[in-house]
């Protein structure tokens, strides 16, 4: 059994959509046990309908307060010490939870998970972490929005944090790792991307070099190293992409008679491309490098995609992420 502290009521959509998506991810999965965090009065309610077995997996934890999605990151751990994000995270530390799950405030979230949980040793900022579409299978990426800047040794660990999630926890054998950069050719990027690539090349990790934005889904390299808000920016236009994609052949097929009857016909080839495109599928992305597990939902995520983070953490919980990075790390250092 592993039981998940969960943030029902942060994010652009609330309990009305965390709520029926941590139904959906008890429904899923039998061993499940989830604490829902926030308002009794609001998440009682959205709890009336589910199955005996269901619901009996399921503890409202009392937090009456809210972090809003404008909250500056410090204003967060001084001000919102009941929120129901904050509270969450708590449950982590205190051992009563493997985990936590928070659809809010990108950097309030980061900002508690590193006060309350701490980074394990030899990390100097988590990253977030998550699985995205590529021609192999999936491609992993990090860092997606924690950290905006990131030093040229931050993005070291970031590579060699992101070989081993991908290694241990996800089972690749060989990780190839790349580095996000505006060219391929060594002379390009800035001079902490510059001076990044040379700490990685020297890391031990399985290198493959620099890389393009469209490399990211070639099937050329396993993990993707960059900074938070490179990382973050990336992740917006995929989506947007994939949104833009699909409302573009809805409305194709749609047009007459004729491309109604050619959706008919094409429609087991869209519906398994869909699937594989909707980052509903990929939500849920995962801090690497803290002492605990703190996976992070999109802020708009549906009660699909909610469900789908809250399998990311059960299964970075099972995994042992910490554990799996500070084992590594902890090598790689009595090895230096």
């Amino acid at each position: 059994m592993r039981t998940l502290a969960i943030d029902v009521m942060s994010g652009d959509l609330g309990a009305s959509e965390c709520v029926p998506g941590a139904l959906l991810a008890l429904a899923r999965n039998p061993d499940l046990h989830l604490e829902l965090v926030g308002n009794p009065a609001i998440i009682e309610p959205l709890l009336a309908k589910a199955e005996s077995p269901v619901r009996a997996r399921a503890r409202i934890v009392t937090a009456l307060d809210i972090v809003p999605m404008d909250e500056l990151p410090r204003s967060a751990i001084r001000r919102r010490k009941a929120s129901s994000m904050r509270i969450a995270v708590d449950r982590v530390k205190e051992g009563a939870a493997s985990g936590c799950v928070s659809a809010g405030n990108t950097g309030a979230l980061t900002a508690i998970a590193h006060f309350v949980l701490k980074t394990v040793p030899q990390v100097e900022r988590a990253p977030i972490m998550s699985a995205l579409p590529a021609a192999h299978g999936h491609a992993y990426m990090l860092d997606l929005g924690a950290n905006v800047s990131a030093t040229a040794e931050q993005l070291r660990q970031f590579a060699l944090m992101g070989s081993i999630v991908a290694r241990d926890v996800f089972g690749v054998a060989e990780p190839r790792v790349g580095l996000l950069n505006i060219g391929e050719e060594d002379i390009k990027g800035h001079e902490t991307v510059q001076a990044a690539h040379a700490l990685i090349a020297a890391s031990g990790v399985r290198y493959l070099g620099f890389i393009e934005g469209d490399d990211i889904f070639s099937g050329e390299v396993d993990v993707v190293v960059t900074d938070g808000f490179t990382g973050n920016v990336a992740l917006k236009s995929m989506e947007g992409l994939a949104r833009l994609i699909t409302d573009t052949l809805r409305a194709e097929f749609t047009r007459s008679i004729g491309t109604r009857v050619a959706a008919l016909v094409a429609r087991p080839v869209l519906k398994r491309v869909g699937a594989t495109l909707d980052p509903r599928r990929y939500n849920g992305a995962c801090m690497v490098g803290l002492r605990g597990v703190v996976v992070k939902s999109h802020g708009r995520a549906d009660r699909t995609a909610f469900a789908r983070a809250i399998e990311t953490a059960l299964t970075a919980a099972v995994s042992d992420v910490p554990g799996c990075v500070a084992r590594a790390l902890g090598a790689e250092r009595q090895g230096s």
